[in-house]
């Protein structure tokens, strides 16, 4: 397909997502690195091999993963023009990311109540210090996400995704169902990486 070919309205939408696939394929670069140097990491002495994960981030992990399925549904119900459910699903979808978001929270602080290690100092570790940042670098985006989010619920409740003008809907739910994945990944990682 020759992506000069369309109107202008296809070229810019073209454009829109081939930005967004940029923008992801950065971040999971950016993941990848710091997931590689985990994994060099993990031949120090100092490294905690009996770890063993926070519930609250499985429990975060479903939520998230929920999250995936109402937006889905959203995306599909404003594609046929269920207004209503499409915006049930969309706050579904909002608190969803909410409560994953609270869910983590609690992980960090049952990280240091329950196991003492903090971010840094000198209750801090290795492996403690590389979750710390690659989860609040994973929240980070995702509080992107959630504004994101934000965006498309106020565009679908002002009714601007009709006559099949779905670009932004679109752009949102690809962006999130990202943000899933990259969680999951990030949580199946730590759990079987030691």
């Amino acid at each position: 397909m020759d992506l000069t070919q369309g109107t202008e309205v296809e070229k810019i939408a073209r454009a829109k997502k081939t930005m967004l696939w940029f923008a992801m394929v950065s971040m999971t670069m950016t993941f990848a690195g710091l997931t590689s140097a985990y994994l060099v990491s993990s031949s120090r002495p100092d490294w905690l091999k009996d770890f063993e994960l926070p519930p609250m981030l499985l429990w975060s992990t479903i939520a998230i993963l929920l999250s995936s399925i109402t937006i889905h549904l959203a995306k599909r119900a404003i594609k046929n023009e269920q207004h209503r459910l499409g915006l049930i699903m969309l706050l579904s979808t909002l608190v969803l990311g909410l409560a994953f978001i609270w869910l983590q929270w609690e992980g960090f602080s049952y990280i240091v109540t329950e196991f003492g290690y903090n971010f840094t100092g000198p209750t801090s570790n290795v492996v403690i210090s590389f979750i710390y940042v690659l989860v609040a670098l994973h929240l980070a985006h995702l509080f992107s996400g959630v504004i994101v989010l934000l965006v498309v619920i106020y565009n679908h409740y002002k009714q601007r995704y009709n006559n099949g003008q779905t670009l932004g809907l679109e752009l949102g739910v690809m962006f999130w169902h990202f943000l899933d994945f990259l969680w999951v990944y990030l949580f199946l990682f730590f759990y079987f990486v030691r």
